[in-house]
C-alpha cells in the first residue's frame, strides 16, 4: 500500500512539473498559443474544486470512491491530452486531469488517517514529501528527453501505464477504510454542501485568473490579477477553518502556516533562477542545480522529521521549519549583493529546503491529529487548498512585480526575497498557536 501510494504521489508530481517543459512545444504543434495560459489555469481551477468535493465525499462515504474516481479522471485526462489534435481538446484533457488529481490528493490523506497507525503518520508523509522531491529533480529532464526523442504526446501517455498498477497496489489495503461511524460523521446538509462547492468554484476561477494574469503584461495583467485577488478574498475564507484569518489556535493556525510556508518558498524559488542568470551570469542548467540543493535538503528534512523522537510540543517542528525558511531565504536575499559569494546563497537555499522538509509532513500529521473522524476529508482539503491558493497568489504577484519594470534589477530581487522571508517569519511567530486551547476540566 505504501509503495502504491508513494508511486501515485510521484506521478501526480511528475505530471504537474513535467508539463511545463512540454507545453511550449505543444502550443506550437497545435498552433494555438492563445490558449497557453488556460492550459495551466484551467487544471489548477479544476483541482481547487475537486479538493473541496473530495473532502466532502471522503467524510460522507469514505475515501474509496474518491480514489477510484480521481484515478479515472486523472488517466482519462492524460489520454485525452496525449491524443489531442487541437489545443482546445488538450485544454479539456488538462482540466479533467486536474480534477482527478484534486480528488486523489485529498483521498490519499484520508487513507493515511484511516489505514495507518498514528505513530507511522510522520513517516508516510515524509515519503509523500520525497515523492514530490524526486520528480522535481528529474521530471523536467525526462520530459525534455521525451519531447525531443519520442514526441510531446508521451509526456501525457506514458503516465497512465504506471498510475493504474500503483492504485492496484493500494486496492487491497482499501478494505480497511470506509465511511466513519454515524455518531462521528456529523450531518452533511445538502444546502451546506452545495454552498461549499459554490465557494470552491469561485476560488477556482479566481485562482485561474491569477494564474493567467501572471502571464500577461500591462493593463490586462493588472485587471486579471486584481479580479483574482478580490475573488480569493471573498471565497477562500469560506473554505478554510473558522478563525483562519485571526490565526485561531489549533487547526486554523496549522492551515495558515502551510499557506505562509508555501508562499515564502515559492516566492523565493521563482526569483532565484532569474537573479542567478541575470546578475551572476549562470546558465539555465547551473541555476537549476542551485534549486536542486533546496529539493535535496527538503527530502533530507522530511526524512529527519520522520525518524527523530516525537517532540513534547506540537509547535516544535513547525517552528524549527519556519525558522530555517526565514533564515535561509534571508541569506539568499543577502547574496543578491555582488560582493557576497554565490555559495552563501546556495547554503541559504539548502537551509530553506531543510525547513520545508521539517515543516510540511509535521503540518499534515497535525491536521489529522486535530480532525475528528468525520472531518478528516474537509480539513485535509483545507490544508491543501491553502497551500495551492497561497502559491498561486504569490506567483501572480511576484510575476506582476518583476514585469513592472523593463528589466528587473537587484532591488526587485532583494525586495521579493525580503517579502518571502517576512512571510516565513510571521509563520514562525505564530507557530506556537498550533497547540489548541486546553479544554476546561469538568465541574
Amino acid at each position: 500500500m505504501t509503495v502504491g501510494s508513494v508511486a501515485l504521489v510521484s506521478l501526480l508530481a511528475f505530471e504537474a512539473l513535467a508539463v511545463g517543459t512540454a507545453m511550449p512545444t505543444v502550443a506550437r504543434s497545435l498552433d494555438r498559443l492563445a490558449l497557453y495560459g488556460i492550459a495551466f489555469g484551467g487544471p489548477f481551477a479544476a483541482g481547487v474544486v475537486a479538493m473541496v468535493l473530495s473532502g466532502i465525499w471522503c467524510d460522507a462515504r469514505g475515501p474509496r470512491a474518491p480514489m477510484w474516481s480521481g484515478l479515472a479522471g486523472f488517466v482519462a485526462g492524460l489520454l485525452l491530452a496525449g491524443g489531442a489534435n487541437a489545443m482546445g481538446t488538450l485544454v479539456v484533457g488538462r482540466i479533467v486531469q486536474g480534477f482527478g488529481s484534486g480528488l486523489l490528493s485529498v483521498a490519499l490523506y484520508v487513507i493515511v488517517a484511516q489505514a495507518y497507525p498514528e505513530h507511522l503518520h510522520r513517516r508516510i508523509f515524509a515519503a509523500f514529501a520525497a515523492a514530490w522531491v524526486v520528480p522535481s529533480l528529474v521530471g523536467p529532464v525526462l520530459a525534455g528527453l521525451a519531447v525531443e526523442h519520442f514526441g510531446w504526446r508521451w509526456v501525457f501517455l506514458a503516465v497512465p501505464a504506471v498510475a493504474v498498477p500503483a492504485v492496484l497496489l493500494i486496492h487491497p489495503g482499501l478494505r480497511s477504510v470506509g465511511p466513519v461511524q454515524p455518531a462521528a460523521q456529523g450531518v452533511h446538509r445538502p444546502a451546506g454542501v452545495l454552498a461549499r462547492i459554490g465557494w470552491a468554484c469561485g476560488a477556482g476561477v479566481s485562482a485561474a485568473l491569477l494564474h493567467i494574469g501572471g502571464q500577461q503584461r500591462g493593463v490586462t495583467a493588472v485587471a486579471l490579477v486584481g479580479l483574482g485577488l478580490v475573488g480569493l478574498l471573498v471565497c477562500a475564507p469560506r473554505l478554510l477553518p473558522g478563525g483562519f484569518l485571526r490565526a485561531g489556535r489549533g487547526l486554523p493556525t496549522v492551515v495558515g502556516l502551510r499557506g505562509l510556508a508555501s508562499g515564502a518558498f515559492v516566492g523565493a524559488e521563482v526569483v532565484i533562477p532569474l537573479m542567478l542568470s541575470r546578475e551572476r551570469g549562470f546558465s539555465p542548467t547551473a541555476a537549476g542545480l542551485v534549486l536542486t540543493t533546496g529539493a535535496v535538503a527538503w527530502s533530507l528534512g522530511s526524512w529527519l522529521q520522520g525518524r527523530i523522537r516525537a517532540p513534547r510540543s506540537r509547535a516544535t517542528l513547525p517552528r524549527a521549519g519556519l525558522a530555517c525558511i526565514t533564515a535561509g531565504t534571508a541569506v539568499v536575499g543577502v547574496s543578491v549583493a555582488p560582493a557576497v559569494p554565490v555559495w552563501v546563497g546556495v547554503l541559504g537555499w539548502a537551509a530553506a529546503g531543510l525547513g520545508m522538509g521539517l515543516l510540511y509532513p509535521s503540518l499534515s500529521v497535525l491536521t489529522l491529529e486535530l480532525s475528528a473522524p468525520g472531518e478528516q476529508g474537509r480539513n485535509s482539503s483545507s490544508l491543501q487548498l491553502c497551500d495551492s491558493l497561497a502559491a498561486a497568489t504569490v506567483l501572480a504577484l511576484t510575476g506582476a512585480v518583476l514585469a513592472a519594470g523593463a528589466a528587473p534589477g537587484p532591488g526587485s530581487y532583494a525586495g521579493t526575497l525580503v517579502v518571502a522571508a517576512g512571510l516565513a517569519l510571521l509563520g514562525a511567530l505564530l507557530a506556537g498557536r498550533v497547540v489548541p486551547e486546553p479544554r476546561p476540566a469538568p465541574a
